[in-house]
């Protein structure tokens, strides 16, 4: 599965998206031939490779007839609003749809646009269609948006995570006058994101960078485990007052597409004073609660008193449910919990055939090639019914092929 993770150390906008893309592969000449099926005739798009702070990187420059530029203003100095064209949802949505585009990458730009527009609606108390979006519905942002999808697309990313996103302050000059940092559209758009602040009096998220991100990637977070084959740079047109590179890093990889949960929660608890004879039951609570593993771990504590680490892992979502079954089957009066990343093989149930009929077992895709493993309860059970060594119906499940799928 490709899969692409949005480093953002430094924020993220329409243009840096587009240099960061092509520095990763996708062709200018490409997204050219995208970008002029769209009923538009003043603007041109060029990509410039430089070095800033030691970094080589591609910048993206969208510049609309009369309008110089070339960036997205909301990301650089404040706008020439008399260069640039003041729009609505419906006249967007009619522009693409006139526009000679593939439908997946006309339809997710419109998505990107509508986030834009209920936005703006919220923070401004009015309609969709009352708004108009001034810069981020001026022709450079329609560029970016519909380049940023097509390149994504021309790459074939399958999953997009992105960082947490800094947060600049200050105050910035749009079309309503001074607005405070984070931008509120941009405050809107990010709601359900990690962020985070960052002490430097400038925009480093703007309203077509948020709305971009929200709408293509799937997850916000850690970089996730992938075999790493590439590595782009997006260079934005502002500088940045305390000296660090103003740049958006794309990293590009392959990795196994599992069904289970890449991110998972710990919940940790020590317990001194509680009768591990409970055990057999409560790990058998927590399983039906949903844990996808358990432990208990006996070690030394305070006051030379012996005792043991209680370790559940779990699914984010029923870790609630799982807190409930310690509280009431432990004395733990307090958890501990923390997000990890977990990395799995690919693995599938199967029916392998034995000399006792078929039993049930689980194939596991690895590095070195596919492997059977036993399901414990299934062999048991033949094991007792028929008399024979449990290592036996274990040596017969890991020496045939799989039959069926259950």
């Amino acid at each position: 599965m490709n899969t692409a993770y949005l480093d953002c150390f430094s924020g993220v906008s329409g243009d840096m998206l587009l240099g960061a893309l092509m520095d990763a592969g996708v062709p200018e000449a490409h997204l050219r031939q995208v970008l002029a099926a769209l009923p538009l005739h003043d603007f041109t798009l060029t990509a410039e490779r430089i070095v800033t702070q030691g970094f080589a990187a591609t910048r993206a420059t969208v510049e609309c007839g009369g309008d110089g530029d070339g960036h997205e203003h909301h990301h650089g100095s404040p706008p020439d609003h008399a260069h640039h064209q003041h729009c609505g949802l419906a006249e967007i949505r009619d522009l693409l749809h006139k526009a000679e585009l593939p439908a997946q990458i006309r339809d997710k730009s419109l998505a990107v646009f509508t986030r834009l527009a209920e936005a703006e609606a919220a923070v401004h108390g009015t309609t969709l269609e009352q708004i108009h979006f001034h810069e981020v519905g001026a022709v450079d942002a329609i560029v970016d948006i519909v380049g940023t999808v097509a390149g994504f697309a021309y790459l074939n990313i399958d999953r997009l995570i992105c960082s947490p996103l800094p947060m600049g302050r200050g105050w910035i000059q749009c079309a309503h006058g001074e607005i405070p940092l984070p931008g509120p559209a941009v405050c809107r758009l990010l709601e359900k994101a990690p962020v985070y602040g960052e002490n430097i009096d400038q925009e480093l998220v703007t309203p077509t960078g948020a709305a971009l991100v929200c709408e293509l990637a799937q997850d916000f977070g850690p970089m996730p485990p992938m075999r790493l084959s590439c590595t782009g740079y997006g260079a934005g047109s502002m500088e940045r007052r305390d000296g660090r590179p103003n740049l958006l890093r794309l990293l590009i990889g392959q990795s196994a597409e599992v069904a289970e949960a890449q991110q998972v929660e710990v919940i940790e608890t020590h317990l001194d004073d509680w009768n591990p004879e409970l055990w057999p039951y409560v790990s058998e609570r927590l399983m039906s609660a949903g844990a996808l593993d358990v432990c208990l771990i006996p070690m030394q504590m305070k006051k030379g008193r012996p005792g043991f680490l209680l370790r559940v892992i779990v699914e984010p979502a029923v870790s609630a449910a799982v807190a409930t079954v310690l509280f009431s089957e432990t004395s733990a009066i307090g958890l501990r919990t923390r997000r990890e990343q977990r990395l799995t093989l690919p693995r599938e149930a199967v029916m392998v055939a034995t000399p006792w009929g078929d039993l049930a077992a689980k194939k596991i895709s690895t590095p070195n090639g596919t492997v059977i493993t036993p399901e414990y309860e299934a062999c048991r059970k033949v094991a007792e019914a028929h008399q024979v060594p449990l290592q036996e119906v274990y040596a017969a499940v890991r020496s045939h092929t799989p039959a069926t799928r259950p």
